[in-house]
C-alpha cells in the first residue's frame, strides 16, 4: 500500500468497497448505513451525525485491514484453530 491511504473522502471508500477491498458483504451494508444514521440523527443535537462519522470510520478501517497482508494470515490461523476446536469437541 502507498504511503498515502486510498480512503480518504467518503466518495474514495464508496469507490473501494466497490472494487471488493473491503470484507465480504461491507459494500451492501455501507451503502444502506448512511441513510440508517441519516434516520436516527437528530438535527438539533451538534453530536447528530456522529453515527455517520462512526460508520465511515469503521469501513475506513475495515478497508485498510483488508490490505495489511498480516490481516489475512491472522484471519485464516484464527479460522483453522476455530475449526480444530470444533473437531475436539464432545
Amino acid at each position: 500500500m502507498s504511503g498515502r491511504s486510498p480512503v480518504r473522502t467518503v466518495g474514495e471508500l464508496r469507490a473501494t468497497l466497490t472494487t471488493g477491498r473491503g470484507l465480504p458483504g461491507d459494500v451492501g451494508d455501507f451503502e444502506a448505513g448512511p441513510a440508517r444514521e441519516l434516520h436516527r440523527a437528530d438535527p438539533a443535537d451538534p453530536a447528530g451525525l456522529s453515527g455517520l462519522v462512526r460508520l465511515v470510520e469503521e469501513y475506513r478501517r475495515r478497508v485498510i485491514a483488508r490490505q495489511d497482508p498480516v490481516f489475512g494470515s491472522s484471519v485464516a490461523a484464527a479460522v483453522a484453530e476455530i475449526r480444530a476446536t470444533r473437531r475436539k469437541a464432545p
